[in-house]
């Protein structure tokens, strides 16, 4: 089993995930509990416990739905945002917005109380700092799906003003400024490591990258290189981050403290361990353990995105002529027949199994394709499943079923296989760390600022190190089709490079909005199955962009007029 992370243990311990999660936090008194280091600890690791929740980020995954990278159904495959139907009284909208404010309302508390403490002011100042990288992440991650918020900070008590929050909505201008004073706290006051039992708190390099991340979307290209390059070239520290060998890895409990990961959430699984997130059980199918739903699936278009080896464009006419533009020649070349477990028509699996590994590593890394295997869980055992295209497909015959029946890709990303040597005993606690923010995901943002400001070589120099670890060539590295020379054709190259390389972590949905790309690659299209069924019609409409505010918010609280443009 994996070891237990400081995380878990100190709220095992001391119980305070369990008082803090009341609301309000009536039930933790200040008189009796923000006594000592131990007790500021126990209260801020219980700020951390709320990231798991699935309206906060425990299904951060399934923002890729919401994207050319994936599809979904479901609440929790954000089914109703997809298809359009949402509305201001959706689980979906209302959901997000409670849990990002309840966890924002924690840190607030957490600061509150530990402010006059009489403890270790080196340790106090680090306490509240992890508490206002928390705060700032969550106003992020709100600002960037309602706009202009409401901003309450530690000032509130919500033993006395529970029922008086009636704050109007700040700019996202001011909502940013917000956001920033608290990360430049964090810069300020948080440390570079821990000892090795703290491993997984708030580091100053995790400050530093999600600064370089609120500068970046603020278009703020100078800062984010700022910040960018003071953890990626160690300017005034050695953070010690570092490219893991092996991209697969990081997404397995093998990842989960490797150099790559700047800040993740520890997740943790097994008997009297329930704090994991949900990957398992919304990523994974019935072959999975636990027998799955997958409400979260990668599209087809992401399949295809994935290069050559040799980084040319891939294109299935080159292999099965007509294929892209005929679903007779799809089904011919993907679909198998079968009775009772046994294939009755097969397809060329062989050279199926070619063209696909002559592709992109990172896509067999990340998808289960057609007629490639994955260990499953079957009959309470691990039993090798492959992936057929056929009607009637079942575990029982050791085949992998997407759950609507539909010809899908699935998720080898952040599924687990078996039962994890029995670390899983809950498809609803997978314990691998999910991550936030890492060094691969960093550098191409730096490369993105580099473009930005005209500096082309060293954003290729930044792409580059990313493709290399996946032993992909790099831009300009000889064959015609590798050659960038203006910053269009660079923008391109990393908006393919972070589909490919963050697929499966949610962060496609807010590059393409931040991009002016999204209604571009969703209003009006058909999701298609491999052999070219129709599965999904997308519902986009401009205004989607922007979520609606909750209207039991604003039934609350009318300051929080006007709604956003055109709900």
């Amino acid at each position: 089993m994996k070891k237990i992370s400081l995380l878990i243990a100190g709220c095992i311990a001391l119980s305070s995930c369990y008082k803090l999660d009341t609301t309000p936090y009536s039930q933790v008194s200040a008189d009796t509990f923000w006594q000592n280091e131990d007790q500021a600890l126990a209260g801020i690791l219980g700020c951390y416990n709320d990231l798991k929740k699935e309206a906060t980020f425990g299904l951060q995954f399934s923002y890729d739905g919401l994207s050319d990278n994936g599809l979904g159904y479901d609440n929790q495959g954000l089914g109703e945002v997809i298809s359009g139907t949402f509305t201001d009284r959706s689980p979906i909208i209302v959901d997000r917005w409670q849990a990002g404010y309840d966890l924002i309302q924690r840190c607030n508390h957490a600061i509150a109380h530990i402010q006059p403490m009489t403890i270790d002011k080196a340790k106090q100042e680090g306490f509240i700092a992890e508490a206002k990288f928390l705060r700032a992440l969550m106003y992020f991650q709100l600002t960037n799906l309602y706009g202009a918020l409401p901003i309450y900070d530690e000032t509130v008590d919500l033993n006395k003003d529970f029922s008086s929050l009636k704050n109007s909505r700040s700019s996202v201008e001011d909502v940013k400024k917000f956001i920033l004073t608290d990360l430049n706290y964090a810069v300020d006051k948080l440390p570079v490591t821990y000892e090795a039992k703290h491993y997984g708190r708030i580091t100053k390099g995790a400050a530093y990258a999600l600064r370089g991340k609120v500068a970046l979307y603020n278009k703020d290209w100078t800062s984010a290189i700022r910040d960018f390059e003071e953890i990626v070239y160690n300017k005034t520290n050695n953070y010690g981050y570092n490219l893991s060998a092996n991209y697969a890895a990081l997404f397995t409990m093998e990842g989960d403290q490797a150099p790559e990961m700047i800040f993740a959430i520890q997740n943790m699984g097994g008997t009297g361990f329930p704090y994991g997130m949900p990957m398992a059980w919304y990523m994974g199918t019935r072959s999975t353990f636990g027998s799955d739903w997958n409400n979260c699936m990668p599209s087809t278009r992401l399949a295809d995105r994935y290069e050559n080896r040799d980084g040319s464009p891939f294109n299935w006419n080159d292999h099965f002529p007509n294929y892209n533009t005929d679903n007779a020649v799809k089904k011919q070349s993907m679909e198998s027949t079968q009775s009772g477990g046994v294939l009755t028509k097969v397809p060329d699996t062989a050279k199926l199994r070619q063209i696909y590994a002559n592709r992109d590593p990172r896509l067999n890394q990340t998808l289960i394709v057609p007629y490639s295997h994955y260990l499953g869980w079957n009959a309470n055992k691990e039993r090798d499943m492959q992936f057929i295209l056929a009607t009637g497909v079942n575990e029982n015959f050791g085949q992998i079923r997407n759950n609507r029946g539909w010809y899908t890709y699935l998720w080898r990303k952040f599924v687990p296989e078996g039962n994890l040597k029995g670390a899983i005993t809950d498809r609803t606690h997978t314990p691998i760390n999910f991550p936030i923010l890492r060094l691969a995901d960093v550098l191409l943002m730096l490369s993105e600022a580099y473009n930005e400001t005209n500096q082309l070589d060293k954003a290729i120099t930044e792409l580059n190190k990313v493709r290399a670890r996946s032993k992909m060539p790099g831009l300009n590295s000889g064959s015609s089709f590798l050659v960038v020379n203006s910053k269009a054709e660079m923008s391109k190259r990393i908006q393919h490079e972070r589909a490919i390389e963050l697929a499966g972590e949610g962060w496609r949905y807010f590059d393409l909005k931040r991009w002016n790309l999204l209604e571009d690659v969703s209003k009006g299209v058909i999701e298609k199955g491999i052999t070219g069924d129709n599965l999904v019609t997308r519902g986009y409409q401009p205004r989607h962009k922007l979520w609606p505010v909750p209207g039991q918010e604003i039934e609350m609280n009318a300051a929080l007029l006007p709604q956003n443009q055109d709900w």
